[in-house]
């Protein structure tokens, strides 16, 4: 069973739930499979869960607008001169009158009482949000401080938070037992040897994903599904969508859509909430989706002043306390014994000859609550300490107690029946055909009693009561649970509740929930010490976690290489313990990457769906990458977009290691991309899928592996996220040639020997520690040494020095420059390197003409779209280059001024060789870059041969080319005016991680897959022409 999480705490709450006797009433809400049942906020939302009457809790008043005004039910205009409409006096909703019998929207005063499975919200920082409205006033967020849901684009101003619903898109929903029902007569058939057709579905039982619609904030000229017209608005909250498909539709046209979600267009590639787990934890649901902390805990658990809250009570002025002194009353009203420790109230105006019953009309619309108001009755409070005495008509307020000359205090209190009351059980989390029954409790009703109650009349087994816990949920500011003790008295628990708020007492409730828990509680632990023992990490971990036995019951896979680790746990309370405790902890002066990981369930998916395992490097772009995943986590399910800054592309792959077909969209520069296909090559072996395809989102400087693929030169945030995702849908398999470039210093000459015999120089070379000597790093675009790799160095050692002024593509780009004139007038460093080189390709010497600096390329892409090897044509000499021909090509570079003219592309170098083998020669230090990652290599040989190391990348087809000029895709090269500055795809935003791109320690030879047909055919005239995208 799956518990929905985001434990934000609020203030607890309160719902009337339970269950006993023989003789009980019950009350069930049937499945939103009636469509009158649904409501302006989707199949998540009950109308049966409350009496909210024809109004849907709307506190109608005729009005009178000064400006044009819409009615936000049918998005007509209101005509007329006087009282044209209605508003709520709660909720700002605006309508005609011939429009208050069909309206859809619940206010929100009581849509948070109507939630059937509550899911908290992940809130961004406070700001200033542009061009957005607020689901709870309905008002603009341009003029007052907002916040937003990082998941499901729900809008609210931090003033109004007390109201939000905390209704975000339910995205791990899989239960066990609806498997087994939906499995069970397809395992006997299996079990007797006959073939059985996994996909089919037993509509009697199959889990449905219904659509999740939120009012308003859609999408600019969006078309209603159903009638086809706009349904969008920029001055009120208008229209409805879903969160899963974006299909859009008007509040009185939305009732018609089907009931069944079908993801809409990005089907293929959604990973199915049914498919997937989250862990039963008392963590936030921030930390689960591995979303940035924001500063929102104060006002989630400090309850807003009345002031923020309703600020109408705001401070009464001079002329309001000389009326309030005459005719009105101000009151102070408390719900409950919690709410005056804690000098919580609402503040409230009323006539001084004002009766019982309107203080107490008053005093229910105040604390929003909407039930039978002769259920509640009045008293003062005396003193501090909570004494209090009942007032009674017919002046209550004639002998009212003002303490110490300040307002008086009253009590809003709820008529107990000691012997007995109703309270209503959930069984939201067994998806169960009902969303609840209602119980009537007595003084001997216990916990364990109104759960077998609830299954039996759930249709469950009553006598497995055992089997499950009673989950005491509260709404109130987010999502927080309890585990209710099973001897616990539920008539006293429901009174308790009652007793120190009515306000939290009307947004708890009770739940049922299995006790065994599907999820694989598997917890991520980065920025350990790299390459360590398996009992050095246990050790290092016993210590953190203070424990001297292990509480984890496994450990691995382990990744010595960028010292992480998985641990998994038997229970919930044990992973939540040891997340809690290693969280802040610090070792070596790093602190710990400590993440909660979801479990997919593969034999969930359908046959036809590859999920998209979306890895975002959020520092890359000048930060662009921190909008796109926000808007990646709303377009797709939320735990399978991974922010890459966070624990590496290494804990997404080992969430998806089970799913036997799946994409990747890696989104970054070049750096992030080389990455990716690391990682992918060390936890790919234990994975079901060997070698999913890797798409792009070009978020770095050069891009180079991008623009060869069509993903185009940059993403310049303009671009619509929905498009990016159609296109990895519609793009096809290419096979990319990966490189092994080996390092092989010099042996530096040994001290004279005390022996009078001289060690063989075989014996020598066993005695040296080959890790001192040869290193090795993979290639994926290309390999430099000379003047290019110079150029690249100082341009790192200048950004390592000032990282925050290295934020922006034209900035770098101008700093290329800059350097490269230097070293033009001033810095000839790199002159006669033909002389001072040696060079070998397939084994022949290769006689090297004037140049400074020497070029391997595996792209016809170099230096941000450049091509040093010039046309892709073929000549007697050479084969026309691909990225997955096997060959190499190697260019010379005569100068700093021919660097220049080759990124501008206004030249290009001059051709040497080409192969599958390449050698170099040092006998001195040379800059050397690799893929854009420069340093300084010692005297010795370089080595480049084809690594056994595949990879498989999607390009993108051409009918969705990204917007190019269409010279670009001219067989010959052509002068580019927008692209004159040089630049390079060198900057790598794993360096802010310390990710060290040395040698590579998992090795292991993997077969060479076959190249798709589609893949290697046709593209190769397009070839040049798409690198300068």
């Amino acid at each position: 069973m799956v518990v929905r999480r985001n434990r934000r705490s609020g203030p607890a709450a309160a719902s009337n739930f339970g269950g006993n006797g023989k003789n009980l009433n019950l009350k069930i809400a049937e499945s939103a499979t009636n469509v009158d049942i649904m409501t302006a906020e989707g199949h998540n939302v009950d109308a049966t869960l409350l009496a909210v009457g024809r109004d849907h809790g709307h506190y109608f008043v005729r009005k009178t607008f000064g400006k044009p005004t819409h009615c936000h039910h049918c998005c007509d205009k209101i005509w007329g001169m006087l009282t044209q409409g209605y508003a709520c006096e709660v909720c700002n909703f605006i309508c005609h009158d011939k429009c208050m019998k069909t309206v859809v929207s619940f206010c929100s005063g009581v849509a948070l009482q109507l939630i059937k499975n509550p899911v908290a919200h992940t809130w961004s920082e406070p700001s200033h949000i542009k061009r957005r409205f607020c689901c709870v006033c309905r008002k603009k967020t341009d003029d007052s401080v907002a916040v937003e849901c990082e998941v499901c684009e729900y809008y609210v101003h931090v003033d109004c938070h007390d109201l939000a619903v905390s209704d975000c898109k339910e995205a791990a929903t899989y239960v066990p037992n609806l498997d087994k029902n939906n499995n069970k007569a397809l395992r006997a058939q299996e079990s007797k040897g006959s073939r059985v057709d996994w996909n089919q579905e037993n509509d009697g039982n199959k889990q449905v994903q219904h659509h999740h619609m939120r009012e308003g904030n859609i999408p600019r000229d969006s078309k209603c599904v159903v009638c086809r017209k706009a349904c969008w608005s920029c001055e009120w909250l208008a229209g409805m969508k879903c969160a899963w498909c974006s299909a859009t539709a008007h509040a009185i046209c939305y009732r018609q859509m089907s009931l069944e979600c079908d993801f809409g267009a990005l089907r293929k590639i959604m990973l199915p909430p049914n498919a997937l787990t989250i862990p039963r934890t008392e963590l936030p649901m921030k930390q689960l989706l591995n979303i940035q902390g924001t500063h929102l805990e104060g006002f989630n658990q400090q309850p807003s002043s009345p002031v923020k809250t309703h600020p109408e009570d705001s401070a009464l002025s001079s002329v309001d306390e000389a009326k309030e002194r005459e005719d009105y009353e101000n009151l102070r009203i408390f719900d409950g014994n919690n709410s005056l420790r804690k000098h919580e109230y609402r503040t409230a105006t009323v006539p001084k000859t004002a009766s019982i019953q309107q203080i107490r009309d008053v005093a229910l619309r105040r604390f929003h609550i909407s039930d039978n108001p002769d259920c509640y009755y009045i008293t003062q409070v005396l003193n501090e300490s909570g004494e209090e005495e009942l007032l009674e008509d017919p002046l209550p307020l004639r002998n009212v107690r003002r303490p110490e000359g300040r307002r008086a205090h009253i009590f809003l209190r709820y008529k107990d029946d000691p012997e007995k009351t109703i309270v209503k059980l959930y069984g939201g989390w067994l998806r169960v055909p009902v969303t609840f029954c209602s119980l009537s409790v007595t003084k001997q009703t216990l916990v364990q009693d109104a759960v077998a109650e609830a299954l039996d009349r759930f249709g469950l087994d009553r006598n497995s009561a055992s089997r499950y816990n009673l989950i005491e949920v509260s709404l109130d500011r987010g999502v927080a649970e309890r585990t209710a003790n099973p001897q616990e008295n539920m008539l006293q628990l429901v009174r308790n509740l009652r007793k120190d708020s009515l306000r939290r007492y009307h947004v708890v409730r009770f739940y049922i929930q299995e006790k065994d828990d599907p999820h694989d509680h598997a917890v991520f632990v980065g920025n350990l010490p790299l390459s360590l023992a398996q009992r050095q990490y246990e050790r290092i971990l016993l210590r953190l976690l203070g424990a001297k036995e292990k509480p984890f019951t496994a450990i691995g896979p382990i990744y010595f290489e960028y010292g992480s680790l998985v641990i998994t746990f038997n229970t919930a309370k044990a992973a939540t313990s040891a997340v809690q405790r290693l969280q802040n902890a610090v070792y070596e002066e790093k602190k710990l990457i400590v993440l909660c990981l979801p479990n997919v369930q593969p034999h969930m998916l359908s046959t036809d769906c590859e999920p998209l395992l979306v890895l975002v490097n959020v520092k890359s772009g000048g930060c662009q990458g921190s909008e796109l995943i926000k808007a990646f986590r709303r377009l797709l399910n939320p735990f399978q977009v991974f922010d890459v800054l966070k624990g590496g592309p290494l804990v997404g792959l080992y969430v998806f290691r089970n799913i036997p077909k799946y994409k990747i969209l890696a989104c970054g520069g070049d750096g992030t991309i080389g990455w990716v296909l690391q990682c992918l090559d060390i936890a790919k072996q234990d994975a079901a899928c060997f070698s999913p395809p890797c798409g792009i989102v070009p978020l770095g400087t050069g891009n180079d592996l991008a623009r060869v693929l069509r993903w185009g030169g940059g993403y310049s945030g303009e671009e619509n996220p929905m498009d990016i995702l159609r296109d990895v849908i519609d793009a096809e398999e290419v096979r990319l040639d990966r490189w092994a470039v080996v390092f092989h210093e010099e042996e530096r000459s040994q001290p004279p020997t005390t022996s009078s015999v001289e060690p063989s120089p075989d014996a020598e070379q066993m005695m040296n520690n080959p890790e001192d000597q040869t290193s090795m790093i993979i290639m994926n675009n290309y390999f430099g040494i000379g003047i290019d790799a110079d150029v690249c160095l100082q341009f790192h050692n200048k950004r390592d020095a000032n990282p925050e002024k290295f934020s922006s593509r034209l900035f770098n780009k101008t700093q290329y420059v800059k350097i490269g004139l230097q070293k033009a007038f001033f810095e000839r460093t790199c002159k006669d390197l033909w002389r001072r080189v040696e060079l070998e390709v397939d084994g022949k010497v290769i006689e090297l003409p004037c140049i400074e600096g020497i070029i391997v390329l595996n792209l016809l892409s170099w230096g941000s779209g450049a091509n040093p090897w010039g046309t892709a044509k073929e000549d007697g000499q050479f084969q026309k280059p691909t990225h997955y021909d096997g060959l190499l090509e190697v260019v010379g570079i005569s100068d700093v001024s021919r660097l220049g003219l080759i990124q501008s592309k206004l030249s290009a170098g001059i051709r040497i060789a080409q192969g599958g083998s390449i050698r170099i020669t040092t006998h001195e230090e040379w800059p050397v870059q690799v893929d854009g990652e420069p340093h300084i290599q010692p005297p010795g040989t370089i080595t480049i041969l084809k690594s056994a190391l595949k990879a498989k990348m999607l390009k993108k087809a051409k009918k969705s080319r990204r917007s190019a000029t269409s010279s670009s895709t001219n067989t010959a090269v052509r002068p580019v005016r927008n692209e004159a500055s040089p630049s390079s795809s060198r900057i790598h935003p794993c360096i802010l991680l310390n990710i060290d791109s040395g040698p590579l320690m998992h090795e292991k030879n993997t077969s060479d897959e076959a190249h798709s047909a589609s893949g290697a055919n046709g593209d190769d005239d397009d070839e040049e022409g798409d690198a300068f995208l």
